[in-house]
C-alpha cells in the first residue's frame, strides 16, 4: 500500500481508496480527492508538510496527515 505522502514530486498517482472517516474522510472528497482520480504532486514544502498538489485541473494544498488517508497506485 503506498500513500500520496510518499509520492515523489513530479509524479502522476490514480487514488485507489480514501481512509479515515465521518467529516476528515467527507472533506478530503469535497476536496475532489476522489476514488480514481488523477493527482499530480508539484511541490512539498521544506519540512514536508504541506503537499501541494494538482487535482481536477486546480492546485490544492493538503496536510501531511491528509495525504497518509489517501491510497494511491
Amino acid at each position: 500500500m503506498k500513500t500520496l505522502n510518499q509520492v515523489k514530486v513530479g509524479e502522476t498517482v490514480k487514488v485507489v481508496r480514501l481512509h479515515g472517516e465521518g467529516a476528515v474522510k467527507r472533506r478530503i472528497m469535497d476536496m475532489g480527492i476522489t476514488k480514481g482520480v488523477e493527482v499530480y504532486v508539484r511541490k512539498v514544502a521544506p519540512l514536508g508538510d504541506p503537499f501541494e498538489v494538482n487535482v481536477r485541473g486546480y492546485e490544492l494544498s493538503l496536510r501531511k496527515a491528509d495525504a497518509e488517508m489517501i491510497e494511491v497506485e
